[in-house]
């Protein structure tokens, strides 16, 4: 993670999760930074996820439809196709 654009900032963490911590050697800034980031990023593929939900949709029911488009030329896994 890069060292410039850094904030400072004041958590409330739990006493016990903390003296267990700094007890152990962990960087507690480290890991708090390292859970917001991984927080962010799924918050934001959720937010997308739903954003485009309906883009899925109507994209899943022209398939169903319609069919796959490359169905004789993709294959799974097996060798089998996905044409039914």
């Amino acid at each position: 993670m890069v060292l410039q654009n850094r904030r400072k900032t004041s958590l409330t963490l739990d006493a016990e999760a903390l003296d267990l911590a700094k007890e152990l050697g962990l960087n507690v800034s480290a890991v708090a930074e390292a859970a917001l980031v991984k927080a962010v990023a799924a918050a934001r593929s959720e937010k997308w996820l739903a954003e485009n939900a309906d883009a899925f949709t109507a994209q899943s029911d022209w398939h169903e439809r319609n069919g796959h488009p490359l169905a004789d030329i993709i294959v799974a896994p097996g060798g089998s196709s996905w044409k039914s």
